[in-house]
């Protein structure tokens, strides 16, 4: 006898709810097909569904989520990094308070080394034949950010043997929920051949039919919704062992939209909306101005609110991360969201003054100006202008037409190549590929919770 379990799969959502009437109502339609033709149905999700650029996510830190995820029925879900360290301690271990799904989370803890009691390192599905498959999942270790936090995150690598150990003898198959990226997958592919079926996340790769390495079923559906992904089982009841799987994906953009759930979305949105234009920051007596590509009083001011902030000799950050420039008037939380909706964290860097030269001398060109960004936590267009506090630097276009730095002052001395400067900036810049010398610095740290908006914020409350 032969039993067919599909499993559908979203990944990295952030937020991106035009999406989610198209996807709702595609998943209802199934979930009632497969129950028609007596066929087992299982819903997941790998995690980062949430994303604070959102007025939604922002104004129930996430809430919101959870209520979508539970009208849809989801039955397991593994959280990201956004789910993970954009929020505060308390925000992340009351989030799934009202889940209605089982949150798997095996390389967690929390300040006691003991897993959060709204998790569970895994569960077994077993099927009306008693077909049993063990499920697990794990997220991307940022192991610093998760313990300026509090949490303790562990090496997935060495969990999930752990796991394993506990599930081979338990289950007859193995299905991983793993919001690691593409390379770690395949690392696990290669080293532990006992997991059948790997959905994964994070680096918003997309595998169309899958990819079998090792004998193990890799999946992923992109981002944002873009598409859903489908697994295939087929079981044979006899020997109670899984004979085939088979990978596709759904595009979300052919599919027809669920209006009850656009209703549902236009009012959690007007909802958040009066949560956030509720909470007054402060009042302007003139608008603060924002130009991308030239020095103004906006940029300015987030300059020195970061410097300040990390007490660093200098900073630096992007023009571009301020989205739009802030009105004349009342200026609301939600206005500050609007204008910097990044979850991007302060971050004080040590370097030294040759590398600091390199770094301006690279920030300076007009090719990084004009760069488009895309992740990293950035959620804005352009990189635009570097916009630095403590620094002064002469520069003239010659015959090439380009801008050429003639000198660097540091707080009005010239920079030493030798010493060693703590500079101010964004967490944006400790990625990726953007500035090497800041991504490659031994000496970091990070302030978290607190976002770029968080530290606006205060800075003018201050100033009312």
């Amino acid at each position: 006898m032969l039993e067919t379990i599909h499993i559908y799969h979203t990944n990295d959502v952030h937020s991106h709810f035009d999406r989610w009437p198209k996807i709702t109502n595609y998943i209802t339609k199934m979930r009632q097909l497969h129950a028609s033709q007596n066929e087992q149905m299982l819903l997941v999700d790998i995690g980062d569904h949430m994303d604070r650029f959102h007025p939604i996510s922002e104004a129930t830190y996430g809430k919101t989520n959870i209520q979508l995820l539970n009208q849809l029925k989801y039955d397991y879900v593994t959280i990201g990094n956004n789910e993970g360290i954009t929020m505060s301690y308390d925000q992340l271990d009351s989030l799934y308070d009202e889940a209605e799904f089982k949150v798997l989370l095996a390389n967690l803890y929390d300040r006691e080394e003991k897993l959060p009691n709204w998790t569970q390192p895994y569960d077994i599905y077993v099927t009306p034949s008693g077909f049993k498959i063990g499920i697990t999942g794990l997220t991307v270790h940022y192991i610093a950010l998760y313990k300026l936090l509090g949490w303790n995150i562990k090496d997935p690598f060495i969990v999930l043997k752990e796991v394993l150990a506990q599930l081979k003898e338990k289950t007859d198959m193995i299905l991983l929920l793993s919001h690691l990226g593409i390379n770690e997958d395949k690392q696990i592919a290669n080293n532990f051949p006992e997991i059948d079926v790997i959905l994964g996340g994070h680096t918003h790769h997309l595998l169309k039919n899958g990819e079998l390495l090792n004998n193990t079923l890799l999946c992923c559906a992109q981002k944002y919704g873009n598409y859903i992904g489908h697994v295939t089982l087929q079981i044979d009841t006899t020997k109670n062992k899984l004979i085939k799987s088979e990978a596709s994906v759904i595009r979300t953009n052919d599919l027809p939209e669920c209006e009850d759930t656009k209703k549902r979305l236009d009012h959690y949105w007007n909802e958040s909306i009066e949560i956030l234009d509720k909470d007054i920051i402060t009042t302007l007596e003139e608008e603060l101005k924002i130009d991308w590509f030239n020095d103004s009083p906006f940029s300015s001011l987030l300059a020195s609110i970061l410097k300040e902030w990390c007490e660093g000799d200098l900073s630096m950050v992007n023009a571009g991360l301020l989205l739009e420039s802030l009105p004349k008037g009342n200026i609301t939380r939600r206005d500050l969201h609007r204008v910097c909706p990044h979850p991007i964290n302060p971050c004080k860097v040590e370097v030294r003054g040759d590398q600091l030269k390199e770094i301006i001398l690279q920030a300076n060109t007009e090719l990084m100006e004009r760069l488009e960004i895309k992740g990293l936590g950035f959620r804005g267009k352009v990189m635009g202008k570097m916009v630095y506090d403590g620094v002064e630097i002469k520069a003239k276009r010659l015959s090439d037409g380009m801008r050429h730095i003639t000198d660097i002052k540091i707080n009005g001395e010239e920079i030493d190549p030798d010493k060693i400067y703590s500079v101010a900036t964004i967490d944006m810049f400790t990625f990726g590929m953007l500035f090497p010398e800041i991504r490659d610095a031994k000496d970091k740290k990070y302030f978290m919770p607190e976002m770029l908006r968080d530290l606006l914020a205060e800075a003018l409350s201050k100033a009312k």
